[in-house]
């Protein structure tokens, strides 16, 4: 392999991320009304300027996804069996159980109640967003079958239409968490649905044009999606800044159960691949996408929710600073294991 399909940034995303957050922190901590006037500038507990953000992260996933692959969904039953059910019967729940088991009890005392219900409700936002856009590194990585990785991020992004909502506000219920459901369902609106009418529309266009037009617009794009996520990241750990150089240690403990989970879904997913002969090349993205998270839409949510300064917030973005080394682990340990596997 000549490049890497992670290119420059995407390489290296988690120190992108890591010098994002020491600038966040010192810009914050520097100019705190700067920071205090962006959170101002919002509507209906939608900030504007991280809207914009987070649409410039999801647009150019969203180009990317086609809903015509979707005919051939039986083709590799086997597969999406495997990505529905840990996605959304299998990941919610457990990364629930997980932010329930270290925030409320094994870090009872260590955090005040109203905090750790924050971080709980953050990491649930992840566990209920599957990933749509680095699963198609991760796929690429370990040679993963091209077409069915496509399907399963498209019939992924019809399922959390209809299910992120209902399953967010189930599971924060059920850690005493009330949240809004117009809240809820705008966000999904906001986040996923007009990203994704965008996409399919800008899709469609460029494909009438010629057969490279839609390569070269998805290429020229990408760097946007890093950018709006790396502005991101400062925005909302400048947001934190205070909390953060207070309290340092909280990062390492959200980490925690996110690490636990990350390698958990992986191994159950992985598994049950390798003991119902699934071939490598499906095996793998179907157990990849579940390990990663949709963290843009958690991220946005997290904000509309609970509050650019909140708890919530904060857990989404140390997920973004998780992921890429941990799913850089299981694109080795799933290359190391390949001959295992049925071809």
């Amino acid at each position: 392999m000549s490049a890497s399909p992670l290119g420059l940034f995407g390489k290296y995303l988690s120190l992108w991320v890591s010098l994002c957050i020491i600038v966040g922190i010192m810009l914050g901590n520097i100019f705190p009304f700067l920071f205090l006037s962006i959170a101002n500038l919002q509507y209906q507990n939608v900030n504007f300027v991280v809207a914009i953000l987070i649409w410039l992260m999801i647009y150019p996933m969203m180009v990317q996804i086609d809903f015509s692959s979707l005919k051939n969904f039986g083709k590799k039953p086997k597969g999406f069996c495997i990505t529905l059910i840990i996605n959304w019967l299998v990941k919610p729940f457990t990364m629930a159980a997980l932010g329930i088991l270290f925030f409320k009890y094994i870090y009872a005392g260590w955090i005040p109640e109203e905090e750790a219900k924050e971080y709980i409700a953050g990491l649930i936002l992840l566990g209920i967003a599957p990933c749509t856009a680095m699963v198609f590194i991760w796929s690429q990585l370990t040679k993963g079958d091209p077409n069915f990785t496509l399907i399963q991020v498209s019939i992924n992004d019809v399922i959390m239409i209809f299910a992120f909502a209902p399953l967010a506000a189930t599971l924060l219920g059920l850690t005493n968490i009330l949240v809004p459901w117009e809240t809820l369902i705008l966000s999904i609106a906001l986040y996923v649905v007009i990203p994704l009418i965008m996409g399919v529309i800008t899709r469609k266009i460029l494909i009438k044009i010629n057969n490279n037009s839609l390569q070269k617009f998805s290429i020229k794009i990408q760097p946007y999606s890093i950018l709006g996520l790396l502005c991101t990241v400062i925005l909302l750990f400048g947001f934190q800044a205070e909390t953060i150089i207070t309290k340092p240690i909280i990062i390492i403990l959200i980490a925690v159960p996110l690490i636990i989970q990350s390698y958990s879904i992986f191994i159950i997913a992985y598994g049950w691949s390798y003991l119902w002969k699934v071939p490598h090349n499906i095996a793998a993205p179907a157990s990849l996408i579940g390990t990663s998270n949709f963290f843009e839409l958690a991220v946005a949510v997290a904000i509309s929710l609970f509050g650019l300064n909140s708890g919530a917030a904060l857990a989404t973005v140390v997920g973004v600073l998780v992921e890429v080394p941990v799913m850089l682990t299981l694109v080795k340990i799933s290359n190391n294991t390949k001959h295992r596997f049925y071809s």
